[in-house]
């Protein structure tokens, strides 16, 4: 049986590098009847652990319920086709991120084929592929249930969007507060449960962001190029000098995108600056930065289990 998973791993993996993307959730896709929830119960991310004047918080979450803790394989959560959790029954997590347009979708896995969700564009279960936006300081809540619908709809959603019906919804802060507070944390619990949410991905955002706008600046600069040898503003070269040729004016695309290449290296270079200046010590404080963060971690966990005290109280 080993043998025969195996091989449909690698037929699968093979198959990827000749079409496209493979998805597999391999190590990462059990669900809570092969690892229950126990994190700390939930409780909101204080405004000084992130950037809530320049970022937005995305919290997702599941209720609990008794399908859903007999679930072996746990639906994955992409953003912008990156993987970071598997939702389980009665768990919740967060993520920091950029403000702006994101692209969210859900996949179910296969155990059997070692977490196998997808390869390019076909999924074996998609259960929500959406783009939704965010703003800054803002907070948002994800709710995931297979089994009944959130008591109320989003009133900023259009009945129609895709994110305000099916299993996934994006709910209001009084739908989520309702049956957030009973959750637990999803930690990262190898081999079965691995995670990489609960935490910031803003400079991924940003990288996508980058690429993206990058790849629609280079499609228009092909066709602005077309459009230029159409109306005549091209310089042929001579049949034995086949150098020289080209457009004779540049185009917008071709502006635009030197103003997006040197935003970005300027980007690259301040947020360098800014790492190299965090790992130096400060004058007065001379056995360098790793006391001083371990001084800040405890005052922080301190912190997180006087709020994990209040949460408990609240949701009783």
């Amino acid at each position: 049986m080993l043998k025969r998973i195996l091989q449909l791993a690698l037929v699968a993996f093979i198959g990827a590098s000749q079409t496209g993307c493979l998805y597999m959730a391999f190590e990462k896709h059990g669900g809570a009847f092969l690892v229950r929830v126990t994190g700390e119960q939930f409780v909101h991310i204080p405004n000084d652990q992130w950037d809530s004047s320049n970022n937005a918080l995305v919290y997702f979450y599941r209720p609990d319920s008794r399908w859903a803790s007999e679930e072996i394989d746990a639906p994955s959560v992409f953003i912008d086709d990156h993987r970071y959790v598997s939702l389980r029954a009665n768990g919740f997590t967060w993520l920091e991120m950029a403000p702006g347009p994101k692209q969210i979708t859900m996949r179910r896995p296969i155990g059997l084929l070692l977490g196998f969700e997808g390869l390019g564009s076909f999924s074996l279960s998609k259960i929500v592929d959406a783009e939704f936006n965010l703003e800054a300081g803002k907070v948002y809540y994800f709710r995931y249930s297979e089994i009944e619908a959130p008591s109320q709809p989003n009133p900023d959603l259009d009945p129609e969007d895709a994110l305000a019906q099916g299993d996934m919804q994006l709910v209001s802060r009084e739908v989520a507060i309702q049956e957030i507070v009973k959750t637990r944390f999803l930690e990262n619990e190898p081999p079965f449960a691995k995670n990489s949410a609960g935490t910031s991905i803003v400079e991924q955002n940003k990288e996508d962001a980058y690429e993206k706008e990058k790849a629609r600046l280079e499609a228009a600069h092909e066709e602005e190029l077309a459009q230029l040898k159409l109306d005549g503003h091209w310089k042929s070269t001579k049949w034995y000098w086949p150098f020289g040729g080209g457009p004779t004016k540049r185009t917008e695309a071709d502006i635009q995108l030197q103003e997006l290449e040197k935003e970005r290296e300027e980007y690259l270079v301040a947020l360098a600056e800014k790492e190299e200046k965090a790992k130096k010590p400060r004058w007065w404080w001379p056995f360098g930065n790793k006391q001083q963060d371990d001084q800040a971690q405890l005052k922080r966990e301190s912190e997180e289990q006087v709020q994990v005290v209040s949460a408990v109280g609240y949701s009783q």
